[in-house]
């Protein structure tokens, strides 16, 4: 809850009452003030404070009555917002070349595994109205997440993500296939599907092709990545004297990833850096830009009743005391 006043112009108006009160005490009264009628040994007495006691009490109630023309107020925001509808599936290949340490972050040497951690990360929390999901992929294909807006979530599975948790091979056709498969029953306006591998197919009985041509049936654009610089790239390999590092040839199978992009209307970009890799994904963001509508719904809860009611309650202390106990002589 937040508090706001409705026209704090109005407060202006306690400046009056300042000098109002200010007026009331420097002018010499015109009347002679007692307690009760036969007590007026006690005049100079009751004259004292207790004679400024309907001052007082006026004073604060034209303080309620300003604050209450200002409207103080308690509310909230709530927000509804209407997404274009765009559905995004990463595929992304855990496969054993990811390990390959030709990428870098930070100026030191990281594997592409973590530099692509590390990008897809950046893009799922631009994309914050859209719907999300994540296969992965080497020997085997499988759904690490189905689509959804728990960003969160989808952060804590991109960091577990581990080589080889699909196996050492790469089979690209089964996963453009696991996720047309999770994006084919749902209705949105756009549907995406990003795959990104450092190799060529090696597993599965499903081409790429063919798994591209059924992904363009269902109305999924895709969009394919290939990493990889064009030098051998430094493995880290695990022998009886402890981990050596060997280079060995990049096998990125570019024709197939263009034809792939080529069938599923979208693009085919090459990476062969951190930075490069990042701006790949910052123009598919770019491209595939969500179209959002937020309409927001303000909850007020007036407050100025609590101030009127204080106000008419001195009101009254004030009237009453002016007739009995605080009367003045004409």
């Amino acid at each position: 809850m937040m508090f706001r006043l409705a026209y704090p112009a109005l407060l202006a108006l306690l400046c009056l009452v300042a000098g109002w009160v200010a007026w009331q005490v420097k002018r010499r009264p015109a009347t002679v003030t007692y307690s009760m009628t036969a007590q007026l040994s006690r005049l100079a007495r009751g004259s004292g404070l207790a004679g400024r006691i309907p001052l007082m009490a006026r004073t604060l109630c034209l303080i309620l009555l300003v604050l209450a023309l200002a409207r103080p107020q308690l509310f909230n925001v709530s927000r509804e917002i209407q997404s274009s509808g765009v559905d995004i599936m990463l595929c992304l290949d855990t496969s054993g070349s990811m390990r390959a340490l030709d990428f870098s972050l930070d100026g030191k040497p990281v594997s592409r595994s973590a530099a692509v951690k590390k990008v897809v990360r950046d893009f799922i929390q631009k994309r914050e109205n859209d719907r999300i999901g994540l296969v992965v992929f080497g020997t085997e294909a499988f759904t690490q997440s189905p689509l959804t807006l728990d960003k969160g979530l989808l952060m804590e599975l991109i960091k577990r993500m581990k080589n080889g948790m699909a196996g050492e091979k790469t089979a690209i056709g089964s996963a453009i296939a696991v996720g047309a498969k999770r994006l084919r029953d749902l209705k949105a306006k756009t549907k995406l599907l990003i795959l990104l591998t450092d190799g060529r197919q090696t597993a599965g009985e499903l081409t790429p092709e063919a798994a591209a041509e059924a992904a363009k049936a269902l109305g999924i654009k895709i969009y394919t990545i290939g990493i990889g610089g064009t030098e051998p790239a430094p493995f880290p390999i695990q022998t009886a004297f402890g981990t050596q590092i060997i280079r060995q040839p990049v096998d990125l199978d570019e024709a197939t990833l263009t034809r792939v992009a080529a069938i599923g209307q979208g693009k085919y970009f090459r990476a062969a850096d951190t930075q490069q890799l990042q701006e790949i994904y910052d123009i598919i963001d770019r491209q595939e830009k969500t179209t959002v509508k937020v309409k927001e719904f303000f909850h007020f809860k007036e407050l100025y009743p609590y101030l009127l009611v204080p106000a008419f309650i001195l009101l009254m202390a004030e009237i009453v005391m002016r007739a009995t106990i605080l009367r003045t002589i004409p």
